[in-house]
């Protein structure tokens, strides 16, 4: 599957209906209301100018089939080498090793940007999520019981982390 550099332009509305399906089927995202092409642009912008990736797999036909971005973990200064990634996968095309593939390419991502620690938060019932993390050496780092509530219930939130060998040489400021 063809790895590409996803723009607004070409993958908004694509990234827009996965992230709305998520929303609406599941808990994924702790958010209750579809997001707006207003609210895709403005996540496009905030990429931009933070320099930070969205990477997707496409069919043969152009046809995105997942995404996976990366974006601040705190807004401090001493976190600059720290992210919380995304990733999320189309409706029907979950289950096919999608999801590997754009951790995979994540995590590539964030040491080619000399990041040191990728952060996942992710829904404690979410267990191919989990799984996965855990495959690809993420370690279980904290678990926040009730945290969020949506579909009528309590949700925990588990976070995941892997510390890389990026950058050789952090400094300070």
């Amino acid at each position: 599957m063809p790895v590409v550099h996803c723009t607004l332009e070409r993958h908004g509305a694509a990234i827009l209906a996965i992230l709305n399906d998520a929303i609406l089927h599941s808990t994924a995202l702790y958010d209750y209301q579809p997001r707006s092409s207003e609210q895709m642009a403005s996540w496009f912008a905030t990429k931009i100018a933070g320099g930070y990736p969205v990477l997707g797999l496409e069919n043969s036909a152009g046809e995105l089939l997942g995404f996976a971005s990366y974006g601040p973990f705190r807004a401090f200064p001493a976190f600059k080498y720290t992210v919380e990634h995304a990733i999320y996968v189309a409706p029907g095309q979950r289950g096919q090793g999608i999801g590997e593939q754009l951790l995979r390419l994540i995590i590539a991502a964030a040491e080619a940007d000399q990041r040191h620690t990728l952060v996942g938060a992710i829904d404690a019932a979410n267990h191919a999520s989990l799984a996965l993390h855990q495959k690809l050496g993420f370690v279980e780092t904290g678990r926040l019981p009730q945290v969020g509530f949506k579909f009528g219930r309590w949700l925990d939130l588990v976070l995941c982390q892997l510390t890389l060998s990026t950058p050789a040489q952090p400094q300070d400021g």
